[in-house]
């Protein structure tokens, strides 16, 4: 085509900046192609940011920040040891209009992953709208390593949900009643830890279309999840539900009712099957199951997950068998729940115990005789 040469009846666009419809449609597409929860989390922490810069500073908060305001942010939230007390920079009557707000939920600061998600997203909010960003800076990041190791040597790193084992898990499927809530609840919780620790997404997520019935139970199909989110097929998609998994999934279906969409849905008064559950629900029943259990360990829906693995420590199941089930992307993360199931069963672990447990003797001579060779030396 020639230089100047209109082919079409539509006005070119400058091949160095984004028009304002394009923009306006990357946005929408990046909300589209985000988790919910993670949408939900982005706006509570720059709400958070905007109370505060405009109680602590007197002017309304806009992006680009100054590398100042965000280093102040985190001498505002994070303790300190200051003699035997811990001490931060938020002055009590900010503190107190934060909460009256409805900013916070309580007085005092925050947990480390509280901040640190705030200052993650403070830092993605600058690089979507494409503005210098405070939070690269060598100084901050300085600020933050040394926060973290701070906090890790008082023991008050970040902090983990327990893991929900087989018996901790058996307590709360001992509450789980005839009733439709009894059977759902039952369900939904077998199929989200024996299915391989699904995340409540992929619980929400979960279909009749997308959870065959087979000869052995059901076959669910993951598609998108966090570790694969944009759904392209994989090896190890297919997660079988077998033994009493299955058979209280097909219990609830039969009462349900349900043959086609959402596994899992809310139960309104009169026994009516509603809406599917939305991710929350699956966290807000582990709670009520706790509860009803008497459990004091502070579980979350992330406590079937991390339950399951560990689980499959404690069994010694083939790591690459539990992370097929898991479908984690990290070996180092399904690591710290793996070991710590398995800890107990390692040989190294069992080095004090009588020699006769830990190995046997060699032929032609007992376990006692064999230790009183080894202490009488040659």
């Amino acid at each position: 085509m020639k230089p100047g040469q209109r082919t079409l009846p539509v006005k070119w666009l400058d091949p160095d900046t984004l028009d304002r419809r394009a923009e306006a449609a990357a946005r929408a597409l990046l909300r589209e192609g985000s988790a919910p929860n993670t949408l939900a989390s982005y706006r509570s922490a720059l709400r958070y940011w905007a109370a505060w810069y405009e109680l602590r500073y007197g002017r309304p908060f806009a992006l680009p920040l100054p590398e100042a305001a965000v280093m102040q942010f985190v001498v505002d939230h994070a303790q300190r040891a200051e003699g035997r007390a811990l001490v931060c920079e938020l002055p009590a009557e900010i503190d107190e209009a934060l909460v009256r707000q409805g900013a916070k939920a309580r007085l005092g600061p925050p947990s480390l992953n509280t901040l640190m998600l705030r200052i993650s997203v403070l830092s993605k909010a600058h690089d979507a709208l494409r503005h210098p960003n405070p939070c690269r800076s060598a100084a901050l990041r300085e600020l933050l390593s040394r926060t973290r190791r701070a906090y890790a040597r008082r023991g008050a790193g970040p902090r983990q949900k327990p893991a929900l084992t087989r018996e901790p898990l058996e307590a709360l499927l001992a509450t789980c009643d005839d009733s439709l809530c009894g059977l759902r609840d039952r369900a939904l919780l077998l199929f989200a830890w024996a299915s391989g620790g699904r995340r409540r997404s992929e619980v929400a997520q979960a279909t009749v279309e997308n959870t065959v019935a087979t000869a052995d139970g059901y076959l669910y199909r993951l598609g998108a999840s966090k570790t694969n989110p944009s759904g392209a097929p994989r090896a190890d998609d297919a997660k079988p539900i077998v033994g009493v998994a299955a058979q209280a999934l097909a219990e609830w279906l039969r009462a349900s009712g349900i043959r086609h969409g959402a596994l899992f849905r809310r139960i309104r008064r009169g026994g009516v099957v509603a809406e599917p559950l939305a991710p929350a629900a699956v966290r807000d029943i582990v709670r009520k199951r706790c509860r009803l259990a008497g459990l004091e360990d502070a579980y979350s829906a992330h406590s079937l997950r991390s339950g399951f693995v560990t689980e499959a420590g404690r069994r010694q199941v083939p790591l690459g068998d539990a992370m097929a089930m898991t479908g984690h992307a990290s070996v180092s993360t399904v690591m710290r729940y793996f070991r710590a199931g398995s800890a107990a069963q390692s040989p190294a672990a069992r080095l004090l115990e009588p020699q006769d447990d830990r190995a046997d003797p060699a032929p032609g001579s007992s376990a006692p005789d064999a230790v009183a060779a080894d202490r009488a030396g040659p």
